[in-house]
């Protein structure tokens, strides 16, 4: 097979991509599958399909629901067909090769976006590793026990929601004390890998064919092979205002809906179910505020409200009701100087200002 230039390998993908998009709608997956095999028999490797084909189309996938084009269920559909055409591929590719080592991905614990970790593992596999994809949401004391059972040469921790991040330290610090070193990846860590380096981890990529290519080079001996505290890491914590806003979770939760009857009148004729996901919407922020709190960033929180804004707005919801939230929430956390903080900031974010 002739190797392609990157330009070409966009050239080649982008007809592909769009086959495949329809598929998907048509919600035909035997279809979707015939556009890949087919051009995988006209020369389009493997790893090709998964990165530049398979890949996009699934971030076109959420980007469909954010903007409101795509449903729940045909962005959950799209994603199921998405993962049957991966397995049916990674079939049809010949099995690893022996010696160049063994690599576990896995998701960190609560992260249930194990698309992105998936395409990460067949490619290793493709290039020859041993690969163990423990798949969505690994238990931490579970992942821990497989890597004292395998000895893989590193773990490949995946997390798509900045939420999870306080759950990736304690991962992270946990697979180095158990000699592993960790290669982070995914959106969670952010666009630059900077919560990545925050939290420890022995590498960063932004996306699979960068992954693999870190992973060849190696990352030596882990950085954190002595069991240490968060804290040792992120001294701001000691102010427990992550702690106390993690903790008070449910109560904040509640306090805010409750007060958006007289900040936000228009909630009073909500049904039963607007309400419910206004409390959901009001657990989110409250759960991206206390992961603000925990990297000390305000960016991740002011990030997420506008895109959360965007999110209603495409959904007929208009934006403005999340400023009282705020200014409800920030009521009980006025003694708190981060958090009051970030509160203030999200709100300018909001408006502009």
């Amino acid at each position: 097979m002739t190797t392609r230039t990157p330009e070409e390998t966009v050239t080649a993908a982008e007809p592909l991509r769009a086959l495949l998009w329809d598929a998907l709608l048509a919600g035909d997956e035997y279809a979707a599958a015939d556009v890949l095999f087919a051009a995988l028999d006209d020369g389009l490797s493997a790893e090709e399909a998964l990165l530049d084909v398979i890949g996009p189309v699934q971030a076109e996938v959420g980007l469909g629901w954010a903007a409101n084009r795509l449903s729940v269920v045909q962005e959950h559909a799209a994603t199921a067909m998405n993962d049957r055409i991966i397995a049916a591929l990674a079939h049809r590719s010949p099995p690893p090769g022996e010696g160049r080592g063994r690599i576990a991905v896995a998701c960190v614990e609560g992260e249930w976006h194990a698309l992105p970790a998936r395409l990460l593992a067949e490619t290793l596999r493709l290039r020859g590793w041993r690969v163990d994809f423990l798949g969505a949401q690994a238990p931490t004391p579970h992942l821990i026990a497989h890597l004292h059972q395998t000895g893989p040469d590193l773990v490949a921790l995946s997390s798509s929601v900045p939420t999870r991040l306080p759950t990736a330290h304690a991962a992270i610090t946990a697979c180095q004390a158990a000699g592993v070193p960790v290669l982070a990846g995914g959106a969670a860590f952010g666009a630059d890998g900077r919560y990545a380096r925050l939290l420890g981890a022995d590498g960063w990529a932004p996306d699979a064919r960068s992954a693999a290519d870190v992973a060849a080079g190696g990352l030596g001996v882990p950085s954190g092979a002595v069991l240490h505290e968060p804290a040792d890491d992120l001294p701001h914590l000691a102010d427990q205002e992550y702690t106390l806003v993690s903790r008070g979770r449910t109560r904040l939760v509640r306090e805010t809906v409750d007060g958006l009857d007289d900040r936000f009148p228009a909630m009073r004729g909500y049904t039963e179910r607007q309400r419910e996901r206004t409390a959901e919407d009001i657990a989110h922020i409250v759960d991206f505020l206390a992961t603000a709190l925990y990297v000390d960033d305000d960016a991740l929180f002011t990030s997420f409200l506008v895109w959360t804004a965007g999110i209603l707005e495409a959904r007929g919801v208009p934006a403005r009701s999340l400023t009282p939230a705020l200014e409800l929430l920030g009521e009980p956390l006025r003694d708190f100087p981060r958090a009051t903080r970030l509160l203030r900031r999200g709100g300018a974010a909001l408006t502009g200002g």
